[in-house]
């Protein structure tokens, strides 16, 4: 097939590209290169499979003649991190939002056969029910959550109403090589391995006994091209590991020491996916363990040498929007 992957230079984006081309399938990236990075694309490149080119969803159709004809759409673009979300939310509107609404449009156009959104499991805020399914209620906590939820909001209506062979995967914790490094301060696995690099302690949230669905890269990209090869329509599936996991079992994994930050407002104690419904319906299931998973981690760790090094002071001065805005006792700031 012919694909098209937005975000494609990022984390997620670039994993699903190596897998693509090495099932035989021709690339078309479109990265506007705000966090993604070129050289997650080293290998793939290697390959005629692969054109690179850089812009922004907004614009797709500026693009239309260098991209040519797509039989598949990968819509990973987007902004991502919840701290900037609630100081630049126009900017998260118009990127998650409004620029998925420019690929539905693009997508209907050109009549793609498949068009997969990569869509959060911060939809479901404070979940009541673990696992969770696709059927519990959604309570978006922040701007992240809500713009992505309103992008696939947008894909559910437009499969439902325009027939586009559309659907939804809401990924759980994603981790693993090529994790962005950047400055926004964000996923536990960089912040953690960049500490491990210089020998300080493990900045664990609260008492580290909360536990999240960490789901290998590699698993996910194969649930992308599962959800690609499929005939559903209009659904929505979980994307998760299958298990919970301690951030202090992820503590013991790395090895080290660890000090302790205060618990912050608006996050979940637990995140487990219930992933029944693609497991049925697609057949999709992880394979890399946690313990696999983290040990890929360490085989690359000098990845996030150029990391930014978090420190409890650093944190707290990052987070602040977040307490001032998310601490259901206070009023935003």
């Amino acid at each position: 097939m012919n694909c098209l992957v937005t975000g494609g230079s990022g984390f997620i984006g670039s994993h699903l590209c190596d897998l693509l081309v090495a099932e035989g399938h021709n690339v078309v990236v479109l990265d506007d290169l705000s966090t993604g990075n070129p050289i997650n694309l080293n290998e793939a490149a290697k390959t005629e499979q692969l054109i690179f080119i850089q812009g922004g969803i907004n614009e797709v159709e500026r693009y239309a003649n260098e991209i040519g004809h797509i039989d598949w759409i990968f819509h990973i673009a987007g902004r991502a991190d919840l701290i900037p979300s609630i100081e630049n939310p126009v900017d998260y509107f118009d990127v998650n939002t409004r620029g998925t609404l420019c690929m539905l449009e693009y997508a209907k156009r050109i009549g793609v056969k498949r068009f997969v959104y990569t869509a959060s499991s911060t939809c479901y805020g404070i979940p009541d029910k673990y696992p969770t399914p696709e059927t519990a209620a959604c309570n978006v906590e922040h701007p992240y959550g809500l713009t992505k939820y309103l992008g696939e909001q947008l894909v559910i209506h437009w499969a439902n109403v325009y027939q586009l062979p559309a659907l939804s995967l809401r990924l759980f914790n994603v981790y693993g090589p090529r994790s962005r490094t950047s400055g926004v301060y964000g996923a536990v696995f960089g912040v953690f391995l960049k500490q491990k690099l210089e020998g300080k302690p493990y900045t664990v949230v609260g008492d580290g006994e909360q536990t999240r669905d960490f789901t290998y890269v590699g698993d996910v990209a194969k649930a992308f091209l599962a959800a690609a090869q499929s005939d559903k329509v209009g659904e929505i599936y979980n994307i998760g590991s299958g298990h919970t996991y301690s951030i202090n079992k992820l503590v013991d994994l790395l090895g080290g020491e660890k000090t302790y930050i205060p618990r912050r407002p608006g996050e979940p104690n637990c995140t487990f996916a219930d992933i029944t419904k693609i497991q049925k319906e697609i057949g999709w299931k992880p394979a890399v363990t946690l313990e696999e998973g983290v040990q890929k981690m360490l085989d690359n760790i000098d990845f996030w040498r150029d990391a930014p090094l978090w420190t409890p002071e650093s944190i707290q001065q990052a987070t602040k929007t977040w307490f001032d805005c998310l601490n259901k006792y206070d009023t935003c700031k």
